[in-house]
């Protein structure tokens, strides 16, 4: 099943690229697509390993951190804002005690 699949999906793509009105449209054919090779070079060699960036998990830290804290301190001020104006007070529900 597969390999008529395959076999379906190449059908399509030759009579796409032979229609010269889908040709216009697209503007280049299939063949004219180029592919990125992150991992080697046209002549098959490896490019070289990318530089990693030091304390990598350092700097999420630092940069996580202190949005949180923020972030926990602006919706600590807008609680204590509602409750002092009385716009919303939470209610002590007794219903741990029998």
């Amino acid at each position: 099943m597969l390999i008529t699949r395959i076999a379906q999906i190449k059908a399509v793509a030759t009579s796409i690229s032979s229609s010269p009105t889908i040709r216009q449209l697209l503007g280049r054919t299939i063949s004219e697509v180029q592919r990125r090779q992150a991992t080697h070079f046209r002549s098959g060699a490896l490019k070289p390993k990318p530089e990693e960036t030091p304390f990598g998990m350092v700097g999420v830290l630092c940069s996580v951190l202190p949005g949180l804290f923020i972030g926990a301190a602006i919706s600590k001020s807008v609680a204590n804002f509602l409750e002092e104006n009385d716009l919303f007070v939470p209610e002590d529900d007794d219903d741990d005690e029998d």
